[in-house]
Order: C-alpha cells, then structure tokens, then sequence
C-alpha cells in the first residue's frame, strides 16, 4: 500500500499538468496565451497588494515589540488553562490570525523545544492546520479587489480560528 502511494505521488503532478494541456486543447484554449493572461494579472495583483502587506507586518512587528503580545498572553492564560490547552501554545494562538510567517516561526520553535509527539507540538501542529491567519487574509485579499468594508467577515474569520484553536485542544487531549 505504502510503495502504491509512493508511486502515485511520483506520478500525480506531471499527470495533472499533462491533463490540463490535453483538456485545454480539447477544448480549443490556446493554455499558454491564457497562462500568460493569468500571469500577468497576478503581477498586478501583487503590486496592488503591496501597500496592504507593508501596513500589515508593520502592525504585526508594533504588536510584538510593544510588548502588547505578552499582555495578551498574560490575560487570556487563566482561560486557556480551563479549556486544557497547554500554556506553552498561547503565543501561537494570538499570533497566528494575524501572520502565516510569525505563527509559523512560533510553532518551529515550540517543536524543536518541546518536540512534534508531545503534547505541545501536536496542539501547535493541529492548531496550524485548522486555522487561519485573518487579519492578513482579509487586509490582503479584500484590498486587492478594492473592497473597503470587510463587513462581517472579520467576525467570521476569528470565530472559525477560535472554534480551530478549542477543536485543536480537544482533539489533543482526547487523542494523546
């Protein structure tokens, strides 16, 4: 079964790729042009979303140099420590709605500290996997299309961070 799953990943890639040109073609696309299309729009994108990215890790870097992420910490332990969370993981769950690259530099050193099979290092893992980084994903996303008012998307991202963060502790605890 192992060596089966071996092979199929060798193969997967280059066989999506050779799909694509075969459906394109099939379908009388011109698959270059329009990956050059495509190509071009995302440069685009990418310099519009620039001014998003330098205000988001500048307020990310004021946050923790402030030292307002040690407050943070401090305030939420106590519930935290109700939920069985392992206090170690607190700094990973305050930062990772705001910054993938922040959150992930957190969970690299949580796991090498305390290891990937501890208790710590699965929580983080999990945590990692089923949550989202937020704040950048809307500042990002939203303000390449142009759209000013986020509405209740902030509200809705946070509450499916907080619900991945309490299944991450759940699941953790019940399983190791």
């Amino acid at each position: 079964m192992l060596e089966a799953i071996k092979i199929i990943s060798v193969f997967a890639i280059p066989l999506f790729f050779i799909f694509i040109l075969a459906y394109g073609h099939f379908k009388g696309i011109a698959v270059y042009d329009t990956f050059i299309e495509g190509a071009k729009e995302g440069l685009t994108t990418a310099f519009r979303i620039v001014p998003y990215l330098v205000a988001m890790f500048v307020a990310i870097g004021i946050f923790r140099s402030s030292g307002a992420m040690d407050m943070v910490t401090e305030l939420v332990k106590p519930i935290f420590s109700l939920l069985g969370g392992p206090p170690e993981v607190l700094p990973l769950f305050i930062m990772r709605p705001m910054s993938g690259a922040a959150s992930l530099g957190i969970l690299a050193e949580l796991l090498k500290v305390y290891g990937p099979d501890s208790i710590i290092g699965r929580t983080a893992s999990t945590a990692m996997g089923s949550t989202e980084t937020t704040f950048y994903t809307i500042s990002v996303y939203l303000g390449a299309v142009g759209i000013k008012n986020a509405r209740y998307a902030l509200a809705a991202g946070l509450i499916a961070d907080m619900a991945g963060f309490i299944a991450s502790i759940i699941i953790c605890n019940v399983f190791f």
